[in-house]
């Protein structure tokens, strides 16, 4: 497979709102990239606002922004918790504290 739809940062956060306490060892397999490029990716998409980290016990656990706007000008309208919601198997909720209009 040469290309896919979607970036690898998306296919993080839909891994990570499948299970926000999921190891980033565990969705770089899933994701078909190194444990490395995972760890960027979600530094990345923490520093950008779509992602608060927070510690569990030893673990980390991901809260997702649903209510932040995708980054390409032509889909900046729409909220990145309408793409997971069409994509994840499972109701994505916001568990930041903030939720999309509607």
């Amino acid at each position: 497979m040469s290309w896919t739809f979607l970036t690898n940062h998306m296919h993080v956060l839909l891994c990570i709102a499948k299970d926000p306490t999921t190891r980033l060892r565990d969705v770089a397999t899933a994701v078909g990239i190194t444990e490395r490029a995972a760890q960027r990716i979600v530094g990345e998409l923490e520093e950008s606002g779509y992602l608060v980290r927070r510690r569990e016990g030893r673990r980390n656990a991901y809260d997702l922004r649903t209510d932040r706007p995708l980054r390409h000008p032509l889909e900046q309208e729409h909220l990145i918790g309408e793409l997971l919601r069409v994509l994840a198997a499972d109701p994505v909720r916001d568990t930041a504290g903030s939720s999309p209009p509607g």
